[in-house]
């Protein structure tokens, strides 16, 4: 609803014209939506895509408490439009917004492995249809059962949900039926290339244009291809050095028919893996195919309008896969800021460190913006600094499972990576002195986001004013 100004109202924003861009998982827009942030009356635009969150209102909410510093940090011949990106995604409610959700509302961090009923509802939402394996998957939660065969059903239950082929050549209890397997290489930034893992008795094979095609397969995270029982191991352990156990339990023992109880801590975290990979496919297609078309219509009407991009978690991800729809010569995109992205720091890079011949999934686009494109990054983001990159580099053995390897990394943790000249920031020094006008940037703000208990940490410590003014700066606003 609108009050005449292209201001929505009636959905508790301070800061206007406000306007909702609204998508659904396949990325295509709400045409009501669509045609309010249209109406917007503005300079600049703030296109703001939110990360995981569970229902409309603690987006819009969010929205709200970032959005207002910006009024006063901007200079006279600027008049912003505020927009909200709104897709499918869903926050688990140990994970929680400093400052943010009201006392009593958040499921207590390591209070155990069962769903609380407000993230079973939005699980239920998140995968509709899915009432049967949701009851199911809640109830091995809550019982956890010290029994090899529970974690098996557990594990098939959790790949049904996300939608994933596995294979089992060895016999093992993997995560579902006998099928190829795909490493999930849009996960690591790589683009244009399929990888079988190279599981033994799988043969490795590629597809790479100008090569001859081979039998399509779908691809799949390795983390769903492994023994359940490994996988839940290693989260559980991932959860204990986050401090996110209960009573600071130390790390498990997997030993032959016993110490299976506390692994059910990491099969609530394999859960939360799978709406992680749910999401971070959508984001880039909700970016690429909706977000994207829809800015690059509007801007051909307007060409006048300054677009300015900001996305937090995979919001992150849906922002920067939207500069793929950005026609060439087009000029637009004015900034592009990252708040604790959730995709791989190489995503921007021609060629990857480990692997000459390929480049990041998001390989140049940082030259689609008329600006900088600004990576923040902090230390103390425990979902992106334990849980990303584990989920990422699971590999086909206990050692490359549990071993660190940089090609994980994501660009919330520690910046871009592999883009040369790209400079290093402390968030101090890039508000006292300004950004690069044009290319990638890492910002570390470590010194602002830095609140939040386990499991997330300070994934979603983002609603600061210094983050805001970061914005105003990498757009050039300020007064």
């Amino acid at each position: 609803m609108s009050d005449g100004t292209g201001r929505s109202v009636g959905i508790g924003m301070e800061v206007g014209p406000y306007a909702e861009l609204t998508f659904d998982s396949d990325g295509d827009v709400d045409r009501s939506s669509r045609d309010a942030v249209a109406a917007l009356e503005a300079t600049d635009l703030l296109v703001f895509a939110h990360g995981w969150n569970s229902d409309r209102s603690t987006s819009t909410r969010l929205f709200d408490r970032f959005y207002a510093p910006f009024p006063g940090l901007v200079g006279a011949g600027v008049r912003l439009g505020f927009v909200g990106v709104v897709w499918p995604s869903i926050r688990f409610s140990d994970e929680p917004i400093p400052d943010f959700d009201p006392h009593g509302a958040l499921a207590e961090p390591g209070h155990g492995t069962a769903l609380d009923p407000a993230t079973l509802r939005a699980l239920g939402e998140f995968w509709p249809g899915r009432v049967a394996e949701l009851d199911r998957v809640a109830e091995l939660l809550e019982d956890r059962p010290e029994s090899e065969a529970a974690f098996t059903e557990f594990g098939a239950l959790v790949r049904e949900l996300a939608g994933v082929d596995t294979v089992d050549p060895a016999g093992t209890a993997l995560l579902g039926p006998a099928a190829p397997v795909v490493t999930d290489v849009s996960g690591t930034g790589v683009t244009g290339v399929s990888v079988v893992t190279g599981v033994p008795g799988v043969p490795v094979v590629t597809d790479v244009p100008g090569v001859p095609d081979v039998p399509e397969v779908p691809e799949v995270p390795v983390i769903f291809t492994l023994d359940v029982l490994e996988v839940c191991r290693a989260l559980t352990e991932a959860l204990a050095r986050a401090g996110a156990l209960p009573g600071g339990a130390a790390e498990p023992a997997l030993s032959p028919g016993g110490g299976l109880h506390a692994l059910w801590n990491g099969a609530k975290e394999l859960l939360r893996q799978a709406t992680y990979y749910q999401m971070k496919k959508r984001a880039g297609t909700v970016g690429e195919h909706g977000l994207g078309p829809v800015l690059a219509e509007l801007a051909a009407h307007r060409p006048a309008l300054r677009v300015h991009l900001i996305g937090h978690s995979f919001g992150a991800r849906v922002v920067s896969f939207a500069l793929r729809a950005v026609p060439d010569g087009a000029r637009y995109v004015k900034s592009v800021t990252l708040l604790q992205g959730a995709f791989s720091h190489y995503a921007f890079a021609d060629r990857l460190p480990h692997d000459k011949g390929r480049g990041g999934a998001l390989r140049g686009m940082q030259r689609k913006a008329d600006g900088p494109v600004v990576a923040c990054h902090s230390p103390y983001d425990a979902a992106l600094g334990v849980f990303y990159p584990l989920a990422s580099r699971m590999a086909g053995d206990s050692a490359g499972l549990l071993g660190f390897d940089e090609r994980w990394g994501a660009i919330g943790h520690d910046g871009v990576q592999a883009v040369p000249g790209t400079p290093r920031l402390t968030l101090d020094a890039a508000l006292r002195s300004g950004v690069p006008e044009a290319g990638c940037v890492s910002v570390d703000t470590g010194s602002v986001v830095r609140r939040g208990g386990p499991p997330s940490g300070a994934h979603s410590d983002i609603c600061h004013e210094e983050l805001a003014r970061l914005v105003v700066a990498a757009g050039r606003m300020g007064r």
